[in-house]
């Protein structure tokens, strides 16, 4: 199995970490590298053109199968959360997986006068109940890749009349997933979706929007950019865009390239092919003796091998440690070979 846009990339090791942070495109680096060297040359223009950002929010929305105009960029999850945080009114009952990534749940935390539940991903669904406000999940678990029951999810939610903020951040770029289906989700850009740090999105059902505050609007808020530069912005966007933070223009130029190549592909393309190899990798570790978390995900976790990073690493090999377990996470451009490699130098 071959890798998928190989031309694209030029790892020097056996690259299996995406989790973490995905490979940059060699389209990705030039566009950065040109802004670069026209900010160093003094470039007329300013810091970065908000066309760059346009683009990725409209890629991104194509991706997500959301309209434009439900889609608000910024430079963090967290930052995405702590302002749907701020919306709940004191009391409110918020429902995680036990074991969440903590950029989900500390901006509820911290808010100290909210309810916090926690019930295990497998039951999550059965733990909504009358008076849950809120159902905040990642789609697939950072720590082990496990995968969200989310037609379960979402029609618990429905039923008790509880909103619902899923974190994309681990499976857009290769799960199939559509944004319309929840009233949040947010997506950190610098893992599979291959784009620089400091690119984030976040996705509102209409109503959702009418139930946030734009807190932090700023310039690019306005409903007519640059009209409104000094003293208050008395028309802010219309859409989504006015929960924008202010983009990082060198991580939006990149993520513009980024975004365009995985629509070139297509993510059932590539779900197609990263499952593949994580279900490849899955049956060489049993093979082996060791027993991979079980599931389809394009994110493999071995409980009990995370002390092998080190010695995998001095091979070649990149993966990561997350909670005890070895953690493997496969994108397109990654190849089968690439499999048996680290399959090889787990046995040896």
């Amino acid at each position: 199995m071959e890798t998928l846009g190989g031309a694209e990339f030029a790892p020097q090791m056996t690259y299996l970490n995406t989790s973490s942070c995905g490979l940059l495109p060699r389209r990705t680096v030039a566009a950065v590298m040109l802004l670069a060297d026209e900010l160093a040359a003094g470039r007329p223009a300013g810091a970065g053109d908000f066309s760059a950002v346009t683009a990725a929010r409209q890629s991104f929305a194509r991706l997500t199968g959301v309209e434009a105009g439900r889609v608000a960029v910024g430079g963090s999850v967290s930052v995405h959360v702590g302002l749907i945080a701020s919306s709940l009114p004191p009391g409110a009952e918020v429902l995680f997986p036990e074991g969440e990534y903590a950029s989900v749940i500390t901006p509820f935390v911290v808010r100290g006068d909210l309810k916090l539940r926690y019930a295990p991903l497998e039951g999550l669904a059965d733990a909504v109940r009358p008076g849950t406000s809120l159902v905040a999940f990642s789609s697939v678990q950072s720590s082990d890749g496990r995968i969200a029951d989310l037609p379960a999810v979402r029609a618990a939610a429905a039923a008790h009349g509880a909103r619902t903020l899923v974190d994309a951040s681990q499976s857009a770029g290769w799960l199939p997933l559509s944004a319309a289906a929840w009233d949040f989700t947010v997506t950190g850009g610098f893992k599979f979706l291959l784009c620089p740090r400091g690119v984030s999105f976040l996705t509102l059902t209409e109503q959702a929007q009418e139930s946030l505050a734009p807190i932090h609007a700023g310039t690019f808020a306005a409903e007519n950019l640059w009209e409104t530069t000094y003293g208050p912005i008395e028309d802010l966007a219309h859409s989504a865009r006015r929960f924008d933070e202010p983009p990082a223009f060198l991580s939006y130029h990149g993520a513009e390239q980024s975004l365009s190549l995985l629509e070139e592909i297509g993510i059932d393309v590539v779900h197609a092919h990263d499952t593949a190899l994580a279900r490849r990798f899955r049956a060489g570790l049993m093979e082996l003796g060791h027993r991979p978390v079980p599931g389809d995900s394009a994110v493999v976790a071995v409980p009990e091998l995370g002390h092998r990073v080190p010695e995998l690493a001095d091979a070649g090999v990149i993966l990561s440690e997350r909670a005890g377990n070895l953690r493997a996470a496969f994108h397109f451009y990654n190849s089968a070979a690439e499999v048996d490699r680290v399959l090889d130098v787990l046995s040896g």
